[in-house]
């Protein structure tokens, strides 16, 4: 037996973040793992403090709903904390029934397979459709939970730079030799960028080139498009879109994953997918809240609340625009049947509710972050890798019911911020330098 033994346990003492992190612990400049003491509303107390949110994914502001709360309860009192099994053996309830038949209704879609996570929801879908000898085909700014379930798959991956047509032809063209199937995945709005992937021109692509469709839309569902459904609905291409895969942890206010598309593929993934047959199936409450949630988006109220949210966006955005922050520009619509008149389009263009201020430098965003913690706004914070090299960036995003003193609020802190800090720390990119 050698001698020479390595300690698996050696990179967590010797990783190349490590003194990073803890001269960012030491000096209280950690911008993550912050804790929240109360609901998920416009403004919230976190560590002892009022702060304005603005790093939340609560898009239409439903987690604090009575009636989203009422129908948690009611699933608890009803069926329990925990289902303590899976969905294939004792862990279906009727509500996830009634929450498949309803997210296909909304989708407009054959058949929906809940999942206990949005995350195991790619697992279990693309660890499942593809196998070792096919192919898949991602943008380079899609969701970690994508590239998990490429992985898991064993299928050959071709990533394409994010949101380059040539580039996404280039990959599909060379897909052309590798036998098996492929597929193009992507995700309708993208997490940190808070852009819009431009499905049309994709699926004309995967149309010419025999391609298979996968649209993540976690950020896009409870947000674009008349009923909301997302950026395939938002752009007109959900007849062109083969699966449409989502998250309950956003705008439908409580935790989950779903994926919608033919019957026969979804009643695949049902007795085949490894994430969904062998995890215990979500608790009752979530499910409940979850159902409830959708009822409200699928109802007269939802025009509304997407119209709020939307309208939210444009104002910080612009905003934040106006102060001289480099932010993200508004998107014009492309396609022939895209929603023109969806709430939010304002003269054919979109923003979404994420709005990205362009920073950087990793520190420079950190201590930007820590300012606007201690001014009494919590955003997010994005650094390298989960961010290109040079590109660390603070993540913004609004909800349905922030309401516009709020959100004026928010800007004069951000204005009294930016003059302080560039004072100190010199000058922050301007608009349009990213």
């Amino acid at each position: 037996m050698s001698e020479t033994r390595t300690d698996v346990f050696e990179k967590a003492r010797t990783h190349e973040r490590l003194e990073q992190l803890r001269a960012a612990r030491e000096a209280d400049l950690l911008p993550y793992f912050r804790v929240l003491e109360g609901p998920a509303r416009p403004v919230v107390e976190m560590e002892g403090a009022e702060r304005i949110m603005l790093g939340s994914n609560n898009y239409l502001g439903l987690t604090a709903d009575e009636r989203v709360m009422r129908g948690a309860a009611d699933a608890l009192e009803t069926y329990g904390t925990g289902l303590t099994g899976s969905r294939l053996l004792n862990g279906t309830i009727p509500l996830h029934l009634e929450l498949e038949r309803e997210l296909a209704q909304w989708l407009g879609t054959e058949d929906a397979l809940v999942f206990t996570t949005g995350h195991q929801a790619n697992l279990g879908v693309l660890g499942t459709i593809l196998a070792p000898g096919d192919t898949v085909i991602a943008d380079s700014g899609d969701h970690a939970s994508i590239l998990d379930g490429c992985l898991l798959s064993r299928a050959k991956l071709r990533p394409f730079r994010h949101n380059r047509m040539e580039k996404l032809e280039k990959a599909l063209d060379r897909a052309q030799g590798d036998g098996g199937g492929v597929l193009v995945v992507v995700d309708g709005v993208f997490s940190m960028e808070g852009d819009v992937a431009p499905l049309p021109a994709i699926a004309d692509l995967c149309a010419s080139y025999g391609a298979r469709l996968l649209v993540d839309e976690a950020h896009g569902s409870g947000v674009l498009g008349h009923r909301g459904a997302g950026a395939a609905e938002l752009l007109g291409i959900e007849d062109r879109t083969d699966l449409r895969v989502g998250t309950f942890s956003k705008s439908l206010a409580a935790c989950g994953g779903f994926v919608g598309g033919p019957a026969d593929v979804i009643d695949f993934l049902r007795v085949q997918s490894r994430a969904y047959l062998f995890t215990a199936s979500a608790v009752p409450a979530a499910v409940g809240a979850t159902l409830a949630a959708l009822r409200i988006l699928r109802s007269d109220e939802g025009p509304g609340l997407l119209s709020a949210v939307l309208d939210n966006a444009w104002a910080l955005r612009d905003g934040l625009e106006e102060l001289g922050y480099c932010v993200v520009q508004p998107q014009q619509l492309s396609g022939p049947d895209a929603q023109l008149d969806a709430p939010g389009v304002r003269d054919g263009a979109i923003v979404t509710p994420i709005i990205p201020i362009v920073v950087g430098d990793d520190w420079k965003a950190v201590l930007l972050w820590r300012a606007l913690w201690d001014a009494g706004v919590f955003v997010n914070t994005a650094l390298h890798p989960a961010v290109p090299p040079g590109g660390a960036l603070l993540r913004t995003s609004v909800m349905a019911t922030h309401d516009a003193t709020t959100i004026g609020r928010a800007l004069e802190i951000f204005a009294d911020v930016k003059r302080s800090f560039e004072a100190e720390h010199g000058p922050l990119p301007g608009p349009g330098a990213h």
